[in-house]
C-alpha cells in the first residue's frame, strides 16, 4: 500500500492519527461527564457513539480499499476526523457535540482501515503494525501530560485529535492511488482464505476489546474517586503507563515471531486479566499505577500480536479490517458497559467479571494462533500478492519449491524457453499426419506466429 516497498512511515502515520481517539478516550469520557454536565453512563454513550461510528467506517472499507488506492480514503478520512473533531471541540451542546463525534469517529474508523490493509500487504506486517502502536502511543502519552495542565473543558482532547489529523496529511502523498483498468483487471477473487479461524479471531478480538476498553473508558474515574487522586497526577499516571507500552511495543517489535504468535497471545492475555482486576480495586497511587502500567505494558503487546495473526490470514487486508472493525465494536461498546458495570456493581466487581471475560476469550484466539500464526510458505502457496505459485514455477524450471525466478533474470527467460518447446512438441504430435511431417511444421508455425 505505501508507495514504495521501505516507505512504512506513511501508513504509521494514517495510523496514529486514526487509533489516537480511542487512545484518548479516558480523558474525553471524564471531560464531558465533568464540563457538560453528563453521567458517567451518558459519556460513556458518547464514547461509544464515537467508536461504532468508526467501526461502520471500517465494515465499509474492507475489501475496498485495494481498489479504490490507500491516498483518497485516507485523505477523505483525516478530513472527516479534523472537520468532526474540530466542531466537537467548538459546540458548546451536547447535540452538536455528539453529532461531531461520530463526524470524527467515522474518519477515524477510515483512516484505521486504510491503515490496517496497507500493513497485511507488507512483508512483514507485525513489525509495522508495532511501529504504529508505538507511535499512537508516545503521541497519547505526551497529550496526557500536557492536557490537564491545560484547561479547555471537553474542548482540547477533540482539538488534540483534530490537529494530529492534519498534521498527518501531508503523509498521504506518499501512499498509492487509485489503481487503473489494467491494474484491476484480472483482480483476486474467490472466498475468504481461513474463514473459521478469521470468524473465532473476530469474535474473540470483540469481546477482548471489549474487556479492556470498558476498564480504559472509566480508568480516570477509578483514579478519581475511589483512589482519590487528582487529574494531574492521574494523567502523570497514564502518562507513565503509556511509556511502559512504549518499552513493551519495542520488545515485542524486536522479538517478533521468534515465539510465534500463540505464547504472546495467551500469557499475555492472562497478564492483562490480572492486571484489570488490580487496578479496579485500586485505593491508591501505588495500586492504581501498578495496575495500569502493567497493563498498558502488555495490552498493545498483545494487540501487536493479534493485529498481525488477523493480517496473516488474508494478504489483500480483508481480515485484517474485518477483524479490526469487530474489535472497534467491542472498544465502542466497552465505555458504556464500563460505566453501567460500575454504576450498578461497583469498580471491583466490575474488575472482576472483565477479568474473567478476558481469561474465556484467551483459549479460542490462542488456538487460532496456533493453528494459523506463523506458518511457513508451502509449496503451492503465493509468495507475493499477485504473485505466482511457487510450485508452479518450481515445475516450469525442474528446481527446487522454492526457487522461484525473478522475473526479467535469464533464469526467467529459460524459463519460458522450456515452456515453449515444451509447448512445441505436444502440438506437434496432436497435430502429426500419418507421414509426421505436415502436421509438425504447422505447429511450428502457429508456435511462432504466438
Amino acid at each position: 500500500m505505501s508507495s514504495r516497498p521501505g516507505a512504512a512511515w506513511p501508513l504509521v502515520a494514517v495510523f496514529t492519527a486514526g487509533y489516537l481517539a480511542s487512545y484518548l478516550l479516558p480523558t474525553v469520557v471524564g471531560r464531558l461527564s465533568a464540563h457538560l454536565g453528563l453521567s458517567p453512563a451518558q459519556a460513556g454513550l458518547v464514547g461509544s457513539a464515537l467508536l461504532l461510528s468508526s467501526a461502520g467506517a471500517g465494515f465499509a472499507l474492507a475489501g475496498r480499499v485495494e481498489r479504490l488506492g490507500a491516498r483518497t480514503p485516507a485523505r477523505a478520512g483525516l478530513a472527516l476526523a479534523a472537520v468532526g473533531y474540530g466542531c466537537a471541540a467548538l459546540a458548546g451542546s451536547v447535540p452538536l457535540v455528539v453529532l461531531g463525534v461520530m463526524v470524527g469517529g467515522f474518519g477515524s474508523g477510515t483512516a484505521t482501515a486504510v491503515a490496517a490493509s496497507g500493513i497485511a500487504a507488507r512483508r512483514d506486517p507485525h513489525r509495522t503494525s508495532s511501529l504504529g502502536l508505538l507511535t499512537v502511543s508516545a503521541t497519547a502519552g505526551v497529550l496526557y501530560l500536557t492536557i490537564p495542565h491545560l484547561g479547555g473543558g471537553h474542548r482540547l482532547p477533540f482539538a488534540a485529535i483534530a490537529l494530529v489529523a492534519l498534521l498527518v496529511w501531508p503523509a498521504t502523498a506518499r501512499l498509492d492511488g487509485a489503481r487503473t483498468a489494467e491494474e484491476t483487471s484480472s483482480p483476486i477473487t474467490g472466498r475468504l482464505p481461513h474463514r473459521r479461524s478469521g470468524l473465532v479471531l473476530a469474535g474473540g478480538m470483540l469481546v477482548w476489546s471489549m474487556a479492556q476498553n470498558a476498564l480504559w473508558g472509566v480508568s480516570s474515574r477509578i483514579g478519581l474517586d475511589q483512589a482519590g487522586l487528582s487529574e494531574v497526577t492521574v494523567g502523570a499516571v497514564f502518562a507513565a503507563a503509556l511509556g511502559a507500552g512504549l518499552l513493551g511495543v519495542t520488545g515485542a517489535g524486536l522479538l517478533g515471531a521468534r515465539l510465534g504468535r500463540a505464547v504472546p497471545i495467551g500469557l499475555g492475555t492472562v497478564v492483562i486479566a490480572a492486571s484489570i482486576v488490580l487496578s479496579s480495586s485500586a485505593r491508591d497511587l501505588g495500586s492504581f499505577a501498578t495496575g495500569e502500567i502493567m497493563w498498558n505494558t502488555v495490552y498493545p503487546v498483545v494487540l501487536s500480536y493479534l493485529i498481525g495473526l488477523a493480517a496473516s490470514l488474508d494478504t489483500r487486508g480483508r481480515w485484517a479490517v474485518l477483524a479490526g472493525s469487530t474489535s472497534s465494536i467491542g472498544v465502542a461498546c466497552g465505555p458504556l458497559l464500563g460505566s453501567v458495570l460500575s454504576e450498578e456493581a461497583g469498580y471491583p466487581a466490575m474488575g472482576l467479571i472483565l477479568g474473567a471475560a478476558t481469561l474465556l476469550v484467551a483459549a479460542p484466539v490462542t488456538a487460532v494462533a496456533l493453528h494459523t500464526g506463523g506458518r511457513p510458505l508451502v509449496p503451492g502457496s503465493v509468495r507475493r500478492r499477485g504473485g505466482a505459485p511457487a510450485a508452479l514455477l518450481a515445475a516450469t524450471t525442474g528446481g527446487l519449491s522454492g526457487a522461484v525466478p525473478k522475473l526479467g533474470s535469464p533464469e526467467q527467460a529459460v524459463t519460458e524457453l522450456r515452456v515453449r518447446r515444451r509447448r512445441l512438441v505436444r502440438s506437434a504430435i496432436r497435430t502429426a499426419g500419418p507421414d509426421g511431417g505436415s502436421g509438425q511444421s504447422n505447429a511450428y508455425a502457429s508456435t511462432s506466429a504466438r
